[in-house]
């Protein structure tokens, strides 16, 4: 099988994510940004992810590839969970201001969809449409970085023991990986623990590497 995705995409993400908790073999495809050709061809549009199953069919939609994944092999991984969890609730909160930080970070990062100034270009023209100019957001650094670490703070406490996974980490490692490429974010041990155990668990790196 093969999986089209973005690098710095949390919906790519969770669609990689499950490949490594089955253990499965997967060639990952990363797109250009400013490729529209490529998702267009495969499934009628720009999107991603995009799975391309051993009988050469493609779906997208990141949960749908998930399921029909985890159904492939193996007992499921994917445990369900309520709808209104505490741990997605808390994600509805941070979603944004995670956003805000992650977005003009990964737009200068080195991720295979920008390998090109044009693709690195589109990017940043598209999501300046959605969060506003770059250099504001980066502006507001300080304060959003204590605002999330005061949310890290109530997440802390929702991972203490946690060894399991559920649909929930399909939402939370995402969002937290992108906020990886944030330098300065002070993580809570219950939080950072979790980071580390799900990036060995799925093989989809974190970006510490790359914050600034």
């Amino acid at each position: 099988m093969k999986l089209y995705v973005y690098d710095h995409c949390p919906f790519c993400a969770r669609a990689r994510m499950i490949f490594g908790l089955k253990s499965l073999p997967v060639e990952l495809r990363f797109v250009l940004e400013d490729d529209a050709d490529t998702p267009t061809g495969l499934v009628g549009k720009k999107t991603m992810p995009i799975l391309e199953k051993a009988d050469g069919t493609h779906m997208a939609e990141s949960m749908d590839i998930v399921h029909y994944v985890d159904g492939l092999h193996g007992t499921p991984v994917v445990i369900p969970v309520e709808e209104n969890s505490a741990i997605k609730l808390w994600h509805d909160a941070a979603w944004r201001p995670i956003l805000n930080l992650s977005i003009p970070r990964l737009a200068r990062a080195d991720l295979p969809e920008f390998a090109t100034e044009t693709a690195r270009a589109a990017f940043k023209s598209r999501q300046t449409k959605n969060f506003g100019a770059f250099e504001d957001l980066l502006g507001q650094s300080p304060e959003l970085i204590r605002d999330i670490e005061v949310q890290l703070t109530e997440l802390d406490s929702m991972l203490a023991g946690r060894d399991h996974v559920d649909a929930d980490d399909f939402v939370l490692y995402p969002s937290l990986r992108m906020l990886s490429i944030v330098k300065g974010v002070q993580y809570p041990a219950n939080v950072r623990r979790y980071m580390e155990r799900m990036e060995q668990s799925t093989g989809v790196g974190l970006h510490f590497g790359q914050a600034s």
